[in-house]
């Protein structure tokens, strides 16, 4: 079985509209559909999902000079999850801390 959920995005951005209306994003696994998203985070986080939007990233190309001449490479890809959760509830990601 895969991994679905990767770790959650806590940005200032995630944080504003979060505070305004139930919305939390996640880096998920590339393969895992809306369905198995939204099982996931009710399983971790007993909350209920309303809606699962879903962005697919592509890797981005990286250059820097150096000394010893140009290093290029690559970002890795990624598959990013709006959640939308019911009124009224939300996901506190600092509680465990």
């Amino acid at each position: 079985m895969i991994q679905i959920i990767h770790k959650p995005v806590i940005t200032e951005k995630m944080t504003a509209i979060s505070e305004k209306q139930p919305q939390y994003a996640f880096i998920v696994d590339k393969r895992a559909n809306k369905l198995q998203i939204k099982k996931a985070i009710n399983e971790l986080y007993g909350v209920n999902v309303v809606s699962v939007n879903t962005m697919n990233y592509s890797g981005k190309r990286k250059s820097r000079f150096t000394k010893t001449g140009i290093l290029s490479g690559k970002t890795p890809a990624f598959k990013k999850a709006v959640v939308t959760l019911a009124d009224g509830e939300t996901i506190d990601f600092f509680s465990n801390i």
